[in-house]
């Protein structure tokens, strides 16, 4: 893809966000109540509903485990008993384990000290535990450690399709995680101050027009973002 092409869909997303903050308004993500919260939360929202999830947050809590304490003193048979409503427990219960002995082993159980690595060292280090894909780990990187990076979903990879944001890598039937994540960086290049504060509403916004209107089957009718496509009509569609 030419660079002239790249350049314009970073624009075109650029104006995308401005369209969906004047359509939704401020989203305060991450919804918990501590950084910790956000990456036990990170974890659980693999593969299943942030509904579901809810539910296993609030057994952690009722158990008083919602915390690096509380989990560093719960088994992990206990921990997959609370887990349970999220799924895949059998291995999440062991992954978030392994995140505190990491935290409490290389960083004295301090999640301000883990956030203190440089962005690139801190992401290599996340991504080596288990259980821990590029999108949990920029979901931690951004909402509980503070770190600037993007964080691109599902949500996010189906308006930049439908939008004809890119042009897919030939080899493959959909957009890369990465490739995403850098077109996320270049529509939001210019923007040089409170950069994880403008990842953070971005994606969060992503979300919600994704829920409301980017679903598996797309519903463009009043979608924020339909002026793109009527702007674009010869060369875009909704359809994938």
């Amino acid at each position: 893809m030419s660079s002239r092409s790249k350049q314009s869909g970073a624009k075109r997303l650029r104006k995308m966000h401005d369209a969906l903050v004047k359509a939704y308004g401020p989203q305060f993500w991450w919804p918990a109540q501590t950084p910790f919260e956000v990456i036990v939360g990170a974890y659980l929202t693999q593969n299943t509903s942030w509904k579901a999830v809810q539910v296993s947050l609030a057994n952690l809590r009722r158990a008083g485990a919602m915390s690096i304490e509380g989990i560093r003193g719960v088994s992990v048979d206990e921990l997959r008993k609370f887990i349970r409503p999220s799924g895949f427990y059998t291995r999440k219960a062991p992954a978030i384990k392994t995140f505190v002995t990491m935290l409490d082993s290389e960083f004295n159980g301090s999640l301000g000290r883990l956030a203190a690595l440089p962005t690139d060292v801190l992401r290599d280090r996340i991504l080596e535990l288990p259980g821990v894909g590029p999108e949990t780990a920029d979901a931690i990187l951004l909402y509980a450690l503070g770190h600037p990076v993007p964080v691109a979903d599902e949500y996010l990879r189906r308006v930049v399709a439908r939008h004809k944001l890119l042009r897919p890598d030939p080899d493959k039937n959909r957009t890369g995680y990465e490739t995403l994540v850098q077109l996320t960086r270049d529509a939001f290049s210019s923007d040089r101050l409170h950069r994880a504060q403008l990842f953070n509403e971005f994606h969060a916004l992503t979300v919600a027009v994704g829920k409301a209107h980017c679903g598996r089957v797309p519903d463009c009718i009043r979608c924020p973002l339909s002026y793109d496509l009527d702007r674009n009509k010869k060369a875009h569609s909704c359809k994938e």
